[in-house]
């Protein structure tokens, strides 16, 4: 049996202890025993092997394979400027990742620092972690619990275990055992580590220590939860071994050719060498992060901080957002949506801890049924939050919006005598003065608010509650039930004594109505989902809530599919949930193992799932996502160190805009790769065919570095903060194996061909007329630079013509295109780069001649593009 389910004194003698408490030396058995109560530290991650990690990548490994060889033939330039581009990539991705994850230092912050316990018959204050199993703890308003406790004794006790269940509510405990199975949110006997004392006092038998706790439990859950690889991170690797094999493939082709035809290895070697360069974006890496690390500043500005860079692609490949429900597609604010007054339902508008708003009737006509839920109230509302109980807090909020100020009616009529709400009496009772008579003011549970009254107030008249009265408010009591609202009940009295009332006068009160309400769904989340569902991305909502107020905000949200609860969940297999996890929407009452089954079911159908959440209990599913997203206002520490993205605004509208911009990074990052690859793979041909008809090499290898550098490099980086394309949320998400080269064959084959045709064509006509080598070489130099320029502003939309979405709106591409061609322009004329990079100065005719000749690439991928999307149906 759980402790929850034995009588208090069951649970004391299992432990071998007593209300008096352990004694020290037992205590300390205990302590030797069990271990100190404290959460254990992973072995954590050095800056050092976080330094090196940078370079784990296969892009990056060619790169420093290149490196390596071109210092050994003496290509020192190369060598150095290759060199540079990886030091600064790895610093980089060093600071953008030099987080170290600190979850398990967030979760010993939250735990109680002192405790006090009763120890030989005695009351003593020790360190939190000398507390063992057996303890008795005493616990009092505002405290931490030290550890998972079993209540013996509570006193109007009230705790918020939000951190814990998701649920908003301070939770009434009781003494009493409880039967069945029950989630850790209905386990009204038990107190948890490092939840806190709201209400009352209590004394509790300690059950559980460190690792053994429920936040230990989440601890373990943490440490031993390991984050996948980005879809990005997946794609560039599958990438970069490409790249590795062909490029290998061409240089060992290369090598053999040139041997058996008798060449000098040297020479042919460096040529190979060269080719393995023209064949390696170098770029890449570093333009990749600069387009990230611009994403990441775009998404701050939308409420949308990123902590790890490749997460910001990956909001863009998100099939599914797992959100929870209270305060991301809620307000996390209870508001009084309905009140029963007069025999009439009257609507209440509004949301959250703000007055504006206002009734379906005149506020006048029930304006006793508002001043008694303003009278008995512990809450307060200060600059729109809520101190004390969310339900009293709505309650004097509505109050408000009919102009009863709360502060004003405790000045004029002050609390004279009051017996509290506990989870027994189901009510509170509050005494006033009003004018010469003394008032008893009621509210509680509605059913037990009506089993006191036998009088009705309606329309400023009091008569005898009728039995067919009562039937009239409990109906309207359940229809607001079904709506998932919390409904309360209210009443008055007339009495002689006000400090001589007590429980047994709670009896003959007049019924005067009900107030419902409910934590309402934020105005822009609907409008959110309905854009998700446009973007073929499902919404999940994952609660600790209740099925009933779960579904009832997802109906009114716009979230479709079945709902299923913790326990049900706990009963399928693995495989079970795969089978259904595409029909279900709503996961209600569950806890953080359920939260990574419902994940890991997600991903193993091939999503990429976005999770949110604030509380301890989600920090094992936030890590385990494709992205977790934490709670930058709501959230705990320990979500927040998790997670990869924190809104700084805790709304869903948010995220959808995060996934938006997602979107866009990946479609610039596809648009400088194509660019980039399309420009070697014309390159690596050109080279390849002229070596093989047995020509010299069209480039030499420092023209092949200032091509991908310079006119290359500059404009791909422009590429890379590039306006988004058009229409990102109206297309389906991408494929988790969905390559980034998918659909861009016009760029990556029909492209490069045509290039290489011109190029060779060019070199062969120069090189047979003048048979000077370096003219040669310049006349292929500048095409393929004058080819890659023209392609940089094809390359502003892969999906639509160029012209359609604006083909000067980059204003850094126009600059960097301006850059490139004077850059090249020096290397031909420019004496002293005449030397540096093989170039001899040709005739102002010619150079015109490749110029126009060279736009033909550009027309052929419009021309590409309009037939493509006309074929689509797709407009820009």
């Amino acid at each position: 049996m759980e402790y929850y389910n034995q009588p208090a004194h069951e649970v004391l003698k299992q432990l071998i202890t007593s209300e008096k408490g352990l004694t020290s030396p037992e205590a300390a058995k205990r302590l030797a025993r069990d271990g100190k109560n404290i959460l254990k530290e992973r072995e954590k991650v050095s800056p050092f092997k976080l330094l090196l990690e940078q370079f784990n990548s296969p892009v990056v490994w060619i790169l420093i394979g290149a490196l390596i060889v071109s210092f050994i033939i003496g290509e020192k330039i190369d060598a150095v400027v290759i060199g540079t581009i990886l030091i600064l990539n790895a610093i980089i991705g060093f600071f953008q990742e030099y987080r170290a994850e600190r979850e398990i230092e967030a979760l010993k912050q939250l735990a109680s620092h002192k405790a006090v316990v009763r120890r030989d018959g005695k009351e003593s204050e020790i360190d939190a972690s000398e507390v063992v199993p057996g303890d008795i703890v005493l616990l009092k308003e505002g405290d931490k619990v030290p550890a998972d406790a079993r209540v013996i004794k509570a006193l109007q006790t009230q705790t918020q275990e939000s951190m814990l269940t998701g649920e908003s509510l301070p939770v009434m405990k009781t003494s009493q055992a409880l039967s069945g199975d029950k989630e850790i949110a209905e386990q009204t006997n038990m107190l948890f580590s490092a939840t806190e004392i709201t209400r009352g006092k209590a004394s509790a038998v300690v059950v559980r220590t460190g690792m053994n706790s429920e936040i230990g439990k989440i601890a373990k859950l943490i440490q031993e939860t390991k984050k996948e690889r980005t879809p990005l991170q997946e794609k560039l690797a599958r990438m970069g071994g490409m790249l590795s094999v062909i490029t290998i493939a061409i240089c060992a082709l290369v090598l053999l050719t040139g041997l058996l035809k008798g060449e000098n290895f040297l020479e042919i070697f460096t040529i190979s060498v060269a080719l393995a360069v023209a064949a390696i974006p170098e770029g890449l890496p570093a333009v990749v992060t600069i387009s990230l690390a611009v994403g990441v500043r775009k998404m701050l500005g939308k409420n949308a901080l990123i902590r790890k860079l490749p997460s910001v692609e990956t909001l863009g490949s998100t099939t599914v957002i797992c959100s929870d429900k209270t305060g991301t597609l809620t307000y996390n604010e209870m508001t009084v949506k309905k009140i029963f007054a007069n025999d009439k339902v009257i609507e209440v508008t509004g949301s959250g801890y703000n007055s504006t708003g206002g009734f379906s009737e005149d506020p006048t006509e029930f304006s006793l049924l508002l001043e008694i839920g303003a009278h008995c109230n512990d809450a307060k509302i200060e600059q729109k939050q809520c101190i004390g109980d969310p339900t009293e807090g709505s309650l004097i909020v509505t109050a408000r919006k009919a102009g009863i100020s709360t502060e004003e009616l405790n000045k004029e009529f002050p609390r004279l005598n009051e017996i509290p709400f506990s989870s027994e009496r189901k009510r509170m009772t509050t005494i006033h003065k009003i004018g010469e008579k003394y008032l008893a003011y009621m509210k509680g549970a509605p059913d037990i608010v009506l089993d006191l009254c036998s009088g009705y107030y309606s329309d400023k008249e009091i008569s005898s509650l009728t039995e067919e009265g009562k039937e009239v408010i409990l109906q309207s009591n359940r229809e607001f039930s079904e709506n998932a609202l919390r409904v309360i009940g209210f009443g008055f009295k007339e009495i002689d004594d006000p400090m001589g009332f007590t429980e047994g006068d709670e009896r003959d009160f007049v019924f005067v109505g009900l107030q419902a309400m409910i934590d309402p769904p934020r105005e822009e989340v609907k409008t959110a989902i309905s854009q998700c569902h446009e973007a073929g991305i499902k919404v999940v909502m994952i609660t600790g809530d209740h099925e009933g107020t779960a579904v009832a905000i997802a109906n009114q949200t716009g979230i479709t599919g079945r709902s299923i609860t913790g326990k049900k969940l706990e009963q399928l297999t693995d495989k079970g949930l795969e089978d259904v996890v595409e029909e279900i929407a709503v996961y209600a009452r569950v806890n953080p193992e359920h939260k990574q089954k419902i994940v890991r079911a997600l991903q193993n159908r091939g999503h990429v799932v976005a999770m949110t959440g604030d509380g301890v209990n989600d920090a094992p599913a936030l890590k385990r996502a494709d992205i977790g997203i934490a709670m930058g206002i709501t959230g705990t520490d320990v979500s927040r160190e998790a997670s990869d993205m924190v809104l700084t605004d805790d709304n869903f509208r948010s995220i959808v805009s995060a996934v938006e911009e997602g979107r866009g990074v990946f479609d610039n990052i596809r648009k400088f790769f194509v660019f980039l690859l399309s420009g070697n793979i014309g390159e690596v041909a050109t080279i390849f065919i002229l070596i093989l008809l047995g020509f010299p090499a069209p480039l030499t290898a420092t023209q092949i570095l200032l091509i991908n550098l310079v006119t290359d490099g500059l404009p791909a980086t422009a590429l890379s903060v590039d306006p988004f394309e058009p229409g990102a949320m109206r297309r389906r998400p991408r494929r988790r194996d969905e390559g980034i080269q998918k659909g861009l064959s016009n760029y990556l084959v029909g492209y490069p061909l045509l290039m290489t045709m011109v190029a060779v064509t060019f070199f062969l006509v120069e090189f047979n007329h003048s048979g000077n080598i370096e003219k040669a070489r310049t006349v292929g130099f500048l095409t393929i630079v004058f080819f890659e320029l023209y392609q940089s502003f094809a390359s502003r939309s892969t999906i639509f013509p160029s012209v359609e979405v604006g083909l000067f709106k980059n204003k850094a591409l126009i600059g960097a295109t301006l850059i490139s061609f004077v850059v090249a322009g020096g290397a031909v004329y420019i004496p002293s780069m005449n030397k540096m990079f093989g170039t001899a100065p040709i005739g102002l005719t010619q150079f015109s001649t490749l110029l126009l000749v060279s736009s033909v690439g550009f027309i052929y991928l419009e021309i590409s593009k309009k037939a493509r999307s006309r074929k689509a149906g797709v407009k820009a």
